[in-house]
C-alpha cells in the first residue's frame, strides 16, 4: 500500500524566489491532497472515466492514461473495464509520480494488466487504442505542439473509441474569466488555502500551464479528425471534453 498523503504546504510561507513549478518528489509527496482541494470536479471527472471504459473499451485493445501521475484516473478505468485482454498503458515523465503510481496499482486487485511507462507522453506509441485519457495533461505541453500530438493520438485508435480531455480552459469573455477565477480561488479558500498559498501557487504555475478556451480545445480535435466532441463536464475553468473517432 502507498503511504497516506500529505496535506500540501508548498506555498504555506513566503517564498522571495519563486521558480517554476515542476512535479518534483515534494510535488509528489502531497499531489493526492493538493489537485483534491485545487481542482473543482476533479472527484467526478475521475469517476465518470469508469462510465467510459465500460462503454467504450473493446476486446483485445489498448486503454492509455497519459499523464497517469499517481494512477488515479488508471485505477478508475481499470475498475470499470468489462472486456478481455486489455492493457493499460500508464504514462508519466516524472520518476516520483511513476513510483507512487506503480505502488497504487499494485494494491488494487483488478484484472487488466498495466504497463508503466517513465517517459514523455509525446514519445509514447499510440496503437491499437480505444480510449484514451489525457486529464490535465496538455495544459503543459507546449502550444506548437498540442495539434500534432492529438493528430498522433487520433491515428493510433480505433474506430469508434474515446479521448477523454481534462483541462484548465480560458473563458472567452474578461468579465466571466474574472467570475471563474473569483469562483475558484474561493473554492480554494474554502478547502483550507491561504490567499499567500493562492498568489504563489499562481505565480508558480503560470508559464508552465498555459490553458486555452474550450473552443480551442474543441476545433484542434475536428481538426485531428475526430467527428463526434462535446463537452460533458465543466465546474468554473475546469472542463472535460469527449472526442469519439
Amino acid at each position: 500500500m502507498s503511504d497516506k498523503p500529505s496535506q500540501d504546504t508548498l506555498f504555506a510561507k513566503p517564498q522571495p524566489h519563486l521558480v517554476d513549478f515542476a512535479f518534483d518528489e515534494q510535488v509528489a509527496s502531497v499531489f493526492p491532497d493538493m489537485i483534491r482541494r485545487s481542482v473543482p470536479g476533479y472527484e467526478t471527472v475521475i469517476a465518470m472515466l469508469g462510465v467510459f471504459a465500460s462503454k467504450l473499451v473493446t476486446q483485445g485493445s489498448r486503454v492509455y492514461d497519459l499523464g497517469c501521475s499517481q494512477g488515479a484516473a488508471t485505477l478508475a478505468l481499470r475498475r470499470h473495464i468489462q472486456q478481455p485482454d486489455v492493457t493499460i498503458v500508464a504514462v508519466d515523465n516524472a520518476e516520483p509520480m511513476i513510483e507512487r503510481c506503480r505502488s497504487n496499482i499494485a494494491s488494487d486487485l483488478s484484472p487488466s494488466p498495466v504497463q508503466l511507462r517513465c517517459e514523455d507522453i509525446q514519445s509514447t506509441p499510440i496503437e491499437n487504442a480505444s480510449l484514451i485519457a489525457l486529464n490535465y495533461t496538455l495544459q503543459f505541453v507546449p502550444l506548437d505542439q498540442r495539434e500534432d500530438l492529438l493528430a498522433r493520438l487520433y491515428c493510433g485508435m480505433n474506430p469508434g473509441g474515446g479521448l477523454i480531455l481534462s483541462e484548465k480552459v480560458r473563458l472567452p469573455a474578461a468579465v466571466q474569466q474574472e467570475c471563474f477565477t473569483d469562483w475558484h480561488h474561493e473554492f480554494k479558500r474554502l478547502n483550507g488555502y491561504s490567499d499567500l498559498e493562492i498568489s504563489q501557487k499562481r505565480q508558480a504555475i503560470e508559464n508552465v500551464l498555459i490553458p486555452e478556451s474550450a473552443q480551442d480545445h474543441i476545433q484542434r480535435l475536428q481538426r485531428a479528425g475526430f467527428q463526434q466532441v462535446y463537452c460533458w463536464f465543466q465546474c468554473f475553468n475546469f472542463a472535460s471534453f469527449i472526442a469519439i473517432k
